[in-house]
């Protein structure tokens, strides 16, 4: 058993201390650290952070033969436990790494546990050591009866699916399914509503195991959320069995908060929802590619449109059949990740499927010309989930049988395009199988309109605002000015010239310190006009012509007198 203790070894300059010991070590033992972690499509180079690695058997100090960025060789001789020591450097709020102040800690092992080849296999044991008065600790992993901090997994894969939370956190308890679950907070506000989190976080788990199992119980004994409040930032990351998430402090329930639940809460519980959802799609049903993972370099796989796009559909549809979201807010919400796409020129360059494979060089490294250059495949991924799902709900099935057959078919296996497009034969016909296959591969906008017709949505346009129809992404801010972030391609503003890094001074000679409130000047109809702006410390103008025609917006809303055949499509699909 390989086994690792964890200490807090310095806050102030955010440094755990890491001791290592290996049993019976090979003659030649070799040590790696993971260059990513799973479920963040990048590589991240943890071992960066690593530092002062030392190495001892018996008495016999042994010297660690740096092999590349991430690995060592050690020459062990006999039988007496190797025994390695380091410290890393953990100063990252992300979910993705490790962190440490005075106030709290949180590692995930892929920063912090070095992978013994050749012994992955084995069980792995985490014993987290001296922490500041009055700190505890959360994780999913499963503790050792009767050790202190003393956690067990089965082998290297599970020990990386395991992140910990240390200090001094709100927590609670709910059941699911039969199942305990713990939610732990960090950082939050005094006025936090923690019973009201756990409420709603519960009918969104019990709504999810029901999907996937109905009556019986989901594939984990225990679940534990890990939410860091933070004054701004938000995302998440799923294990097997927790989460770990970051989300503003604002965006917490508070207490005596009433209806409507104000959009940040109701992004959060969608983040909840999302993270859960990938419980089961993408941390047991998986592709592939990824059933045996290579911690040394990327690991590439077609696939993300269905694990990260299809659960991007199901996380706010969750919400809609927990009794948390109503269906007017829930198509307004679908109408926002609609126009997003729309709104990206990249998605008549890259497919969805290219865009999964260039996860690693792409989605986590955007630049100004990301609008241009690629489509999410979150997003866009997301829109051929609820195009499939109304498409085969047209043929009397639904995307939830289509998902609960695959869970039942490829968990061992590993998901494959090939048998996706099977199982959609199966269940909508060939054509719809074609289809599906242009949608992922292909660069055309998807027939979304006459589905959602089909279904009793009503669909409509609006003009969008003035900065888009322009083709402009801004930062604007009192402070900052107003700088171009990114200019769209074959848009007006590429047209005339503009640039990202541009700051706009002036709109016909009048100080700007937003876009917009040039419209108080300008006439109504479209007329071109005089930016003055700064562009490397130097002041220059041009003329700005836009478009007396520009693509609306969509608006989605539930039709009043569908046929009856769509008004039970709808109600199956949402309810009402």
């Amino acid at each position: 058993m390989i086994h690792f203790r964890i200490d807090v070894a310095d806050v102030a300059t955010h440094r755990y201390r890491v001791t290592m010991t290996v049993p019976a070590p090979a003659a030649e033992t070799v040590v790696s650290l993971p260059v990513w972690i799973p479920g963040s499509y990048m590589v991240r180079e943890f071992g960066r952070h690593l530092s002062r690695l030392q190495a001892r058997q018996g008495k016999q100090e042994r010297l660690p033969e740096q092999l590349d960025k991430t690995s060592w060789r050690l020459r062990c001789e006999g039988r007496a436990a190797l025994v390695l020591s380091y410290e890393a450097y953990a100063f990252d709020t992300s979910v993705r790494t490790a962190f440490l102040d005075d106030s709290r800690g949180f590692f995930n092992p892929t920063s912090l546990c070095l992978r013994t080849h050749g012994r992955e296999a084995e069980p792995q044991q985490v014993q987290i050591g001296s922490l500041p008065k009055g700190w505890d600790v959360a994780t999913g992993m499963d503790a050792v009866k009767g050790g202190r901090h003393l956690y067990q997994s089965a082998d290297y894969d599970e020990l990386v699916d395991h992140p910990f939370e240390l200090g001094t956190f709100w927590r609670g308890q709910f059941e699911a399914g039969g199942v305990p679950h713990e939610f732990v907070v960090a950082g939050a506000w005094p006025g936090f509503d923690g019973k009201r989190l756990l409420a709603d976080t519960q009918r969104i788990c019990a709504a999810q195991i029901a999907f996937w199992h109905g009556r019986r119980k989901p594939p984990f004994g225990r679940y534990v959320f890990m939410l860091n409040a933070v004054e701004d930032g938000y995302g998440g990351l799923e294990h097997r069995a927790s989460t770990a998430l970051i989300a503003k402090r604002a965006d917490l329930p508070r207490q005596g908060m009433g209806s409507p639940v104000p959009e940040g809460y109701m992004t959060l519980l969608g983040l909840i929802s999302h993270e859960y959802f990938h419980t089961w799609n993408v941390k047991r049903l998986k592709p592939a590619e990824f059933l045996h993972y290579d911690y040394t370099r990327e690991n590439y796989t077609e696939l993300l449109w269905f694990f990260e796009g299809f659960t991007s559909y199901y996380d706010d549809l969750m919400l809609v059949r927990a009794g948390l979201l109503d269906a007017p807010r829930y198509l307004k919400l679908l109408a926002r990740t609609l126009n997003g796409v729309m709104a990206t020129p990249g998605r008549k360059v890259q497919s969805v499927a290219e865009a999964s494979f260039d996860a690693w060089v792409k989605y986590y490294r955007q630049d100004e010309n990301t609008p241009n250059s690629t489509v999410s495949y979150y997003t866009k991924g997301s829109l051929v989930a609820l195009l499939l799902d109304l498409r085969l709900r047209q043929a009397g099935a639904s995307l939830d049988e289509l998902m609960r057959g695959l869970w039942s078919d490829c968990l061992a296996s590993g998901l494959s395009e090939v048998a996706v497009l099977a199982a959609v034969e199966r269940l909508g016909g060939a054509t719809l199988a074609a289809d599906l296959r242009d949608w992922v591969h292909g660069h055309d906008d998807l027939p979304l309109a006459p589905a959602l017709a089909a279904a009793g949505i009503q669909v409509g346009q609006e003009p969008p605002s003035w900065t888009a129809a322009l083709g402009l992404k801004l930062s604007e801010g009192p402070v900052t000015g107003v700088q171009v972030k990114s200019v769209l391609a074959g848009s007006v503003a590429a047209r005339a010239g503009l640039s990202a890094g541009d700051e706009l001074l002036a709109v016909d000679g009048w100080r700007i310190r937003r876009l917009d409130d040039a419209r108080q000047w300008l006439p109504p109809e479209p007329a071109p006009f005089e930016l003055t702006y700064v562009r490397q410390q130097r002041l220059r103008s041009l003329t700005l012509r836009p478009d007396p025609v520009v693509a609306d917006v969509w608006t989605l809303a539930l039709g009043e007198r569908p046929a009856a055949k769509a008004l039970g499509l709808r109600k199956a699909w949402l309810g009402r």
